[in-house]
């Protein structure tokens, strides 16, 4: 569905910007009206807003992060202006210095700070600004900037710990393949230079081998050129909806990668969820704004029916029992929480869980992954070894006879 960047005014005459979904501007329209805001201006989401706006920088997940838990602190003892003031004066990084700056400039000018972060996109994700300004709309900043920031913690912690988990065997398997070429390239061919002189006919495993290395050696600018080609091909088919569509689909069907992003979006948007029914922003709205933030072709689909769904009426549990994409707990919890009316507790709770799983089969799967390259490599240079020896064993065996 398309979405419309709009500035409107409130019944209190203050200045509201955001993004509406909606068929057309006139349904747009007619939904700002429903929520009793004066339309100042109304256009299509990324045409002209992005040009209007200054580009100071934009702002990594760590920054931002920290930014958050910064402003989080000093707002509770400190004016908003002095707060943002001394995290601007004090940071080490120009364009987040910038930044901040440019926000305090502006909220000592008389704008809000949601208002005030909306005209630095590249810095503060919308579903970020909208928090922002339910926390300024319903008086309690503090206590939303406290939830963005262990929101965001809580995701860097995820990704960290993803990170580190794959940072050892990806260093294992890029040595395992440097040794295996730099045996094929520079071992084997000296190797072979004493076969020639024995005249006679090489074993089969030794032939495979040595023409392995012959066209290493010979045609690996080729090589690395078509590797380079078939990148940058698929990189652009991938840019093509149908087709990145079926790729995501793939990967959601792998039998461990496919459980492990199914697991890190439930819990994403559970935490997510969970912080918008906290800082009273509707469920609905936050989904629509997540949905575009989503990596995956068929979970951003999945949970941009999730939106239609509620909008005819339907329950945030039953949604997600059509979406068909989240775990079983997480349905549990969902519509326990709503038959309690404690639904951002119970979604804390599993996301706590789906956390604590990602975190179990993550370590799992890496304790696992280490030894099976230790053992691939390992067989690799065994083939190579007994290639080299077979030869040798057949030399001895015809001057021992």
């Amino acid at each position: 569905m398309p979405a419309f960047e709009y500035s409107a005014l409130d019944v209190q005459g203050h200045g509201r910007e955001g993004v509406v979904e909606a068929g057309d501007a006139m349904q747009a329209r007619r939904l700002l009206e429903g929520r009793k805001l004066l339309t100042v201006r109304l256009q299509p989401a990324g045409t002209h807003a992005e040009q209007a706006t200054p580009r100071r920088g934009r702002f990594g997940a760590r920054d931002l992060t920290l930014l958050t838990r910064q402003l989080a602190t000093l707002v509770a003892v400190a004016p908003l202006e002095e707060a943002l003031r001394t995290i601007g004066s004090q940071s080490e990084r120009a364009p987040v210095r910038r930044v901040v700056m440019a926000i305090h400039a502006r909220v000592v000018e008389g704008f809000r700070l949601s208002d005030a972060m909306a005209r630095e996109p590249r810095a503060f994700p919308p579903l970020y600004r909208a928090m922002v300004a339910a926390g300024e709309g319903t008086g309690a900043l503090p206590a939303i900037l406290e939830r963005l920031a262990d929101l965001h913690e809580r995701d860097q912690q995820v990704r960290g710990k993803l990170v580190s988990a794959l940072v050892y065997p990806a260093a294992l398997a890029v040595t395992a393949v440097g040794v295996v070429i730099a045996l094929m390239v520079f071992v084997v061919p000296k190797v072979v230079e004493q076969f020639e002189s024995m005249g006679r006919q090489l074993p089969l495993l030794t032939r495979i081998v040595i023409g392995v290395s012959e066209v290493l050696s010979t045609w690996w600018l080729p090589l690395l050129a078509l590797l380079a080609l078939a990148v940058y091909a698929a990189t652009r088919l991938l840019r093509r909806p149908p087709i990145r569509r079926r790729a995501d689909a793939a990967l959601l069907r792998l039998p461990l990668l496919g459980r492990l992003l199914r697991d890190v979006h439930a819990a994403r948007m559970a935490r997510t969820l969970a912080t918008m029914s906290d800082s009273g922003l509707p469920l609905i709205e936050g989904l629509a704004i997540t949905a575009r933030t989503v990596g995956n072709t068929v979970l951003r689909e999945a949970t941009e029916a999730m939106v239609e769904v509620i909008r005819e009426g339907g329950s945030l549990s039953s949604a997600m029992k059509r979406a068909a994409v989240f775990p079983p707990t997480l349905l549990y919890m969902a519509t326990s929480g709503e038959d309690s009316g404690r639904l951002a507790p119970m979604l804390d709770r599993a996301a706590d869980y789906l956390e604590r799983e990602f975190n179990t089969f993550t370590t799992a799967a890496m304790s696992l992954l280490e030894p099976l390259i230790i053992i691939v490599l390992g067989a690799m240079v065994a083939v190579i070894v007994l290639a080299i020896l077979l030869p040798i064993l057949q030399f001895n065996a015809l001057v021992a006879g």
